[in-house]
């Protein structure tokens, strides 16, 4: 008899950093625009508002992937130049996932930013669980790169 793996919840963080060579300000103006992923985030086919308003905490997003998958985020936290948290609300096969971008100006011209997300699972295998953090890990850092080429031109 094939024993099935255990499907449990499994919590998680991915972090990612990376130094930009660009200003605090252009580094900010492009991801608080938070729907214009469509130019640096992986897959990313169209980001549309679906709230009034467009910054800051109650801004509300729908992103669709080139695969057709769908997710609603909430913005919950915001510092302007400094940070915004977002939720997703659905679209993931998580019960909660919670995010935080920052950026630290380490010079006039270099910037580091962060990339930080917790994240708490549906039922899945341990297994699946550590393959879907692996795929966010290398989900945030292709996004990452794009943006420091974007930037760095």
């Amino acid at each position: 008899m094939i024993k099935t793996p255990k499907k449990s919840f499994h919590t998680g963080t991915v972090k990612k950093t990376i130094k930009i060579k660009a200003s605090k300000d252009k580094v900010w103006r492009k991801i608080s625009n938070i729907v214009g992923l469509p130019t640096w985030l992986v897959d990313v086919k169209k980001t549309v508002y679906l709230s009034k308003k467009k910054r800051g905490v109650g801004a509300i997003r729908s992103i669709t992937f080139a695969d057709g998958n769908k997710i609603e985020e909430h913005v919950v936290a915001w510092k302007d130049k400094e940070y915004f948290t977002y939720i997703a609300t659905e679209g993931l096969p998580l019960r909660a996932y919670v995010a935080t971008i920052s950026i630290r100006a380490r010079s006039n011209k270099l910037v580091e930013l962060t990339w930080q997300s917790y994240i708490n699972s549906i039922k899945m295998s341990e297994k699946q669980f550590i393959e879907f953090l692996a795929f966010m890990g290398s989900f945030y850092e292709a996004s990452l790169e794009n943006l420091k080429t974007i930037l760095e031109k």
